[in-house]
């Protein structure tokens, strides 16, 4: 699952505004009560050329901060062009394993959960649905822990943090990358160490729109270091998605792009 990598910063770089939820908001009624935490390795970035060969995902019951169930399984592919990245050999992919009856466990959990979250929602929705492949459609609302939750200041996260960088924040240990549920495990980690988790999850799934962030040249690094990405998805331009209240505690002027379902 590609992630941000860690970057040193620049002198003189702005200071970010904080997103973070006040500790004593309340949450919304919509706030789900148990999430699918959900992790894809992939043979490469695009299902048109490549394709899933591991789904991760961990049902969480936010009240009570608990791992409720977990399953893992391989799907057979004929060669991994990101074995460098994810560490699965093709041929492991092929070995014998009740990987169908692991796919039947992962709808059993996307059934009994309010809402799925993982970690870079662009790329891992993308993967299920798909004409001739065995992931189902998901129809439940999607978190975004990189891009939606506002995690608090004091962590002194990035706006778009790594699941490395997360754990870290919150103490987590990190043995290993790029497994999926080994991300998953590190995701429900945090979230069980997240006293105001239940305000995080309010405030994740407020309406969010696509803006382009407003500066010249010399100053894209206000852009960049405010979580904005060059040219994607607008070309030509610094954008990110944000709540109408994240647009406005920004320090420099944004454009409305588009904006989005309120479920997505």
């Amino acid at each position: 699952m590609p992630t941000p990598q860690p970057e040193r910063e620049p002198i003189g770089a702005v200071a970010l505004p904080s997103f973070a939820t006040p500790a004593k908001a309340t949450p919304g009624p919509g706030t789900p009560k148990t999430l699918l935490i959900l992790d894809t390795e992939t043979t490469g970035l695009n299902p048109q050329s490549g394709q899933c060969i591991e789904v991760g995902a961990i049902l969480f019951h936010v009240g009570h901060r608990a791992v409720l169930s977990q399953v893992s399984f391989l799907i057979a592919c004929d060669h991994n062009p990101a074995e460098a990245i994810n560490g699965i050999p093709a041929e492991v992919t092929r070995l014998d394993q009740p990987w169908t009856a692991g796919l039947a466990c992962f709808e059993a959990l996307l059934n009994s959960s309010d809402a799925v979250l993982a970690h870079n929602v662009a790329f891992d929705r993308q993967w299920f649905g798909q004409l001739d492949r065995p992931l189902p459609a998901i129809h439940k609302p999607w978190i975004c822990s990189m891009e939606d939750i506002p995690w608090p200041a004091e962590r002194h996260l990035k706006p778009t943090p790594s699941v490395r960088d997360l754990a870290l924040a919150y103490e987590v240990p990190v043995w290993a990358a790029h497994r999926a549920l080994t991300d998953c495990i590190y995701l429900a980690e945090v979230l069980r160490r997240c006293d105001d988790l239940e305000a995080l999850l309010s405030a994740a799934q407020q309406p969010r729109s696509l803006f382009r962030a407003q500066l010249s040249y010399a100053e894209r690094h206000r852009a960049k270091h405010a979580g904005f990405r060059w040219n994607d998805p607008v070309a030509g331009a610094w954008s990110r998605r944000l709540s109408q209240s994240e647009a406005e505690a920004l320090p420099f002027p944004v454009q409305l792009v588009s904006q989005e379902p309120a479920t997505r």
